[in-house]
């Protein structure tokens, strides 16, 4: 993201930011326009995000940057496991 359009986000579009890599409104339009959601559901897109995040372990760089994308992206998994599937 950008330096300036992180500089206008509110802290709590900030600390979204730095747990997923985008804000909850840009992850929620990403899975709902996607057709793995649309066609599979949601626990689809969290077993395609895993089988990232282990490729990623398994094949990425080493380095800092390839850690921090690997806990983004659980993280966003996490958080379309609590927001499409165990909503209550």
């Amino acid at each position: 993201m950008a330096t300036a359009i992180y500089n206008a986000l509110n802290e709590q579009e900030k600390r979204q930011v730095r747990m997923y890599g985008c804000t909850e409104a840009q992850l929620r339009e990403s899975i709902e326009s996607s057709i793995t959601f649309k066609f599979s559901g949601a626990a689809m897109i969290v077993a395609s995000m895993m089988s990232d995040a282990q490729e990623m372990m398994a094949y990425g760089e080493p380095g800092e940057r390839t850690i921090e994308d690997q806990r983004q992206l659980l993280n966003r998994a996490k958080w379309v496991l609590m927001t499409y599937i165990m909503k209550d």
